[in-house]
C-alpha cells in the first residue's frame, strides 16, 4: 500500500468523523429539548403572572373577610346595646335599630362581594394548577428527550472513538510532510484533501483530467504526489 493509499484511509476516517459530528449535532432530541425549553419559558412566564393574580385575589379575599369580621362585630355590639336594657330612650333605640339595619345591609353586600371574590380566587387557582400540570408534563418530556440524547450521543461517541483509533493507525504510516499537505488541502477544500482517481475522473471534484495530464500521471511512481489539475486535491491512483 502506498503512503497516499494510507492517506486516503485517513481521509475516509476524517470524513466519517465529520459525518458523525454532524449526526451528533443534528440528533432530533436536541431539537425536542430546545422546543421544550422555549415552551417552558412561555409557561413559566404565565405561571409567574398567574401566581401574581392568585396572590392578588387572596389579598382581596382577606380584605373582604377582615371587613366582614369588623362589620359583624359592630352588628353584634349594636344588637347587645339595643337589647341589653342599658338604653331606654325611644329616640336612641330608634337610632340603634336604624344603625343595625344599615350595618346588616352592609354585611349583606360584603358577603356578596366575598362570594364573587371567592369564585375569582378559585378560578385563578384552577388556572394556576393547569399551568403547573402543563409544566410538569413538558419537563417530563424534556427529561425523556435528554435521556435519549445522552444514549444516542454516547453511541455516536463510541463509534467516533473507534474511527479515531483507525485514523491514528493510518496516519502513523504517512510522513509528516504529506500529512501536513493533506491537512492544508482538507481545510480549504470542504474537508476533502485527497481523492481517488477513477479512470480519468477525480472523485473529489468529479471532473476529468486532460488526456495529457492523465498520461503524465500514469507514468509517475505511485508514491509521487499528484494533484488534480481542476481542484488541487491529492490523487490516489
Amino acid at each position: 500500500m502506498t503512503m497516499y493509499s494510507q492517506l486516503l484511509e485517513v481521509q475516509e476516517s476524517d470524513t466519517r468523523l465529520d459525518q458523525l459530528a454532524h449526526r451528533r449535532e443534528g440528533l432530533p432530541e436536541r431539537r425536542q429539548i430546545a422546543e421544550a425549553d422555549q415552551v417552558l419559558a412561555t409557561v413559566d412566564a404565565q405561571i409567574a403572572e398567574q401566581t401574581a393574580t392568585v396572590d392578588e385575589r387572596r389579598h382581596v379575599q382577606r380584605r373582604i373577610d377582615d371587613e366582614l369580621a369588623t362589620q359583624e362585630a359592630r352588628a353584634k355590639q349594636i344588637d347587645t346595646t339595643l337589647y341589653g336594657g342599658t338604653v331606654s330612650a325611644a329616640r336612641e333605640l330608634q337610632d340603634l335599630q336604624a344603625e343595625l339595619e344599615t350595618v346588616r345591609h352592609h354585611i349583606s353586600g360584603i358577603e356578596d362581594d366575598g362570594l364573587v371574590a371567592l369564585e375569582q380566587l378559585e378560578a385563578a387557582q384552577a388556572r394556576l394548577a393547569e399551568l403547573q400540570e402543563m409544566r410538569a408534563q413538558i419537563v417530563a418530556r424534556r427529561d425523556q428527550a435528554a435521556t435519549a440524547l445522552t444514549v444516542a450521543a454516547a453511541e455516536i461517541d463510541a463509534e467516533a472513538e473507534e474511527v479515531r483509533a483507525a485514523r491514528a493507525a493510518a496516519v502513523a504510516e504517512v510522513p509528516d510532510d504529506a500529512v501536513a499537505e493533506y491537512e492544508r488541502l482538507r481545510a480549504t477544500l470542504g474537508g476533502v484533501g485527497i481523492a481517488r482517481l477513477v479512470g480519468s475522473q477525480c472523485e473529489g471534484c468529479h471532473l476529468n483530467l486532460s488526456a495529457v495530464e492523465l498520461d503524465r500521471v500514469r507514468h509517475l511512481d505511485p508514491d509521487e504526489p499528484v494533484h488534480c489539475e481542476e481542484c488541487g486535491r491529492l490523487l490516489v491512483r
